[in-house]
């Protein structure tokens, strides 16, 4: 026998912009690493904020990653993995879900950080679906820079229609409900 028992899993942490997703995502995995499990954590190729290749959050962490453009290269990249790391999903394509899926039937304990909804409030990419099949959701929150309250959405500050637009506080702000519907108030009438 001497085989150990992997139980996999999918664990997802989701939110808003600037609420610290990231953040856990890479203090589970630095975790992960420390307990001497094999790690393998991936990005999207597209996001390019801060390093080409490396995770890092806006508070300056860093751990290395794998940049790709399609979910399906991680089940090329992932084999022989304890733990796979997945950060920004939201700019994933949907084949994640079956992705995450089949890594955790195969043993392993798959962590996913993304967006949740976009700037519009709606929905994101492959992140509702996977917290829908995830073993553990983590909704993290960040402040409202206009009242101090959890914030609900990231409200872009930057007139562009595109759903995907990399940014970071001059773009975008963390908002609660009401002060996002006050924004959205003050730009209709802004139009007028």
């Amino acid at each position: 026998m001497g085989e150990t028992h992997r139980p996999g899993r999918i664990e997802v942490v989701c939110g808003s912009m600037f609420s610290g997703k990231t953040e856990e995502l890479i203090r589970r995995m630095k975790r992960a690493k420390f307990a001497r499990q094999k790690v393998e954590i991936f990005k999207p190729a597209i996001d390019t904020r801060y390093s080409d290749v490396d995770v890092v959050s806006h508070d300056q962490n860093t751990i290395q990653s794998t940049p790709i453009d399609s979910s399906s290269t991680i089940l090329l990249l992932a084999s022989d993995i304890d733990v796979v790391g997945i950060d920004e999903a939201q700019f994933l394509d949907n084949g994640l879900v079956d992705v995450c899926n089949q890594l955790a039937d195969r043993g392993v304990r798959v962590i996913v950080a993304g967006l949740d909804m976009d700037y519009k409030g709606v929905p994101f990419g492959p992140i509702p679906a996977l917290c829908a099949i995830a073993d553990e959701v983590t909704k993290v929150h960040a402040i409202c820079v206009k009242c101090g309250a959890l914030a609900y959405v990231s409200h872009r500050l930057v007139h562009n229609d595109k759903r995907v637009l990399l940014g970071e506080q001059t773009e975008y702000e963390p908002l609660c409900r009401e002060c996002y519907q006050k924004a959205l108030e003050k730009e209709k009438s802004e139009k007028q």
